[in-house]
């Protein structure tokens, strides 16, 4: 069982903007005074450059274009609706917006296996919208793969019951807590696990500031420590800047990256530069126009690959 994967599915936007119905909780993101047809042109450059960089360092990444009849404007962020799995599982994620269900597509799954890559199975949550229980993706679920546990962060986007489930189904132990951030004087939610904590072979990545609750912050810190990861604390505004949103990818050679925003690598002291590169090298390159209208970063971009090849 491997952590990092060389395979990453990146979805192209067309209809990129800002989300109304995620920015109810998703505090991360701003307005632009632009209009929306210069967003997503910027949108398309930042992913451009991205994807360029990527395959530079010899990642094997696997671009699908988005679609404009859905008018889906975060289908730049596929980890949150779909996880691709070492067993040939693919699992399908309920989701808090409307119009982020639309994102979903089977032409995808027909994409990879034409890409070489086998699907066993489709593990289907999506039924639990029904009831108004969602679960994002990698988004929010940060899986240790070799120590079989899974992190969540609990928010109106990641039920702690249908999280318990997914670790059943994926043979998982659960590590549930919740993360806060200060929004207007007050602690609210943090929408994903994945903004304020990233899980590399070796090391993790994380808003420790972010847990209030004291017992749940020693809970994490005790099972990352103990499954022999350094831990490289960031603060809240390093988090705002998406330092949080990382992630570890294997390119050329069997190299190991580290990568995120140029936005997030700007806002790391140089001793948590230094602690990274002490595991891996790290990429980045600027996001600035996504971050800010879609709230998100690096890691959500990348939906990674683990299924078996045919």
């Amino acid at each position: 069982m491997t952590q990092v994967t060389n395979t990453i599915l990146m979805i192209r936007p067309v209809a990129f903007r800002m989300n109304e119905q995620t920015a109810v909780n998703n505090y991360f993101m701003e307005h632009l005074e632009l209009n929306d047809q210069t967003i997503n042109s910027r949108a398309q450059k930042e992913f451009d450059n991205f994807v360029t960089i990527l395959r530079s360092k010899g990642v094997n990444v696997i671009v699908v274009d988005d679609k404009k009849e859905t008018d889906t404007p975060d289908s730049i962020f596929p980890n949150n609706w779909v996880s691709f799995h070492a067993n040939g599982t693919v699992a399908i994620y309920p989701m808090f917006a409307k119009n982020r269900r639309r994102e979903r597509r089977e032409d995808i799954f027909d994409i990879l296996e034409a890409n070489g890559f086998r699907i066993n199975n489709i593990l289907d949550y999506t039924s639990a919208e029904e009831e108004g229980i969602f679960l994002e993706g990698t988004g929010s679920i940060l899986k240790d793969r070799v120590h079989q546990k899974a992190y969540c962060a609990l928010s109106e986007r990641a039920h702690e019951e249908l999280f318990i489930e997914f670790c059943e189904d994926f043979d998982c132990f659960p590590v549930i807590f919740t993360a806060n951030q200060t929004v207007r004087g007050e602690r609210l939610p943090i929408y994903h696990t994945n903004v304020m904590m990233a899980m590399a072979e070796n090391f993790a990545v994380i808003c420790l500031d972010a847990i209030d609750d004291k017992a749940e912050r020693k809970d994490v810190v005790e099972h990352l420590k103990k499954d022999g990861k350094e831990i490289i604390p960031i603060t809240e505004l390093q988090m705002h800047h998406f330092a949080g949103n990382m992630l570890q990818v294997i390119g050329a050679n069997d190299q190991r990256f580290m990568v995120m925003s140029s936005a997030a690598f700007k806002s790391l002291k140089p001793n948590q530069i230094k602690a990274i590169q002490t595991h891996c090298d790290i990429i980045h390159s600027p996001l600035d126009t996504i971050e800010t209208c879609g709230g998100g970063s690096a890691r959500c971009m990348m939906a990674e690959v683990f299924l078996p090849k045919a």
